[in-house]
């Protein structure tokens, strides 16, 4: 997965003018402690809650693929999920349209990149979140 840019830029009362860029693997988590820096700084729009500013965010920052895999580990992380499952909640979530066949290509990538488990028919496919386990295991010498 490419590395993303996310800059934002604030302006206090006396003009000066603070830009806060990161630049990576962007996670909707990472993108919320930038949005509550922002707020400490003051920088955050009295008129805007923060779940509308957080939702105006991951629409103009994310792309379609990045926004699956959001929906997917708020609404299915324990569970078995079909494509259909999962249109119906982006599009909750969103507020946006997304194709079946746009669902059902980017779960199958997830899957040969090793984040999903499928099984069932072609028709019938259903998906898991594979539980992330250890890269090492730390063990104390007994003396």
């Amino acid at each position: 997965m490419p590395a993303r840019k996310m800059r934002v830029e604030l302006f206090d009362e006396e003009g000066n003018r603070y830009t806060v860029s990161f630049e990576g693997q962007i996670t909707r988590d990472k993108a919320l402690r930038l949005l509550d820096l922002v707020e400490l700084l003051g920088g955050m729009p009295s008129s805007m809650s923060n779940s509308e500013v957080n939702k105006e965010i991951l629409e103009r920052e994310f792309s379609k693929y990045d926004k699956m895999r959001t929906v997917i580990r708020k609404h299915f992380p324990l569970v078995w999920f079909s494509s259909r499952d999962i249109q119906v909640a982006y599009e909750q979530e969103f507020k946006e349209p997304i194709g079946l066949s746009t669902v059902a290509t980017y779960l199958s990538r997830m899957t040969t990149k090793g984040l999903l488990m499928r099984t069932g028919a072609s028709r019938t496919l259903k998906y898991k979140v594979i539980a992330n386990s250890p890269t090492a295991i730390i063990k104390r010498q007994q003396p």
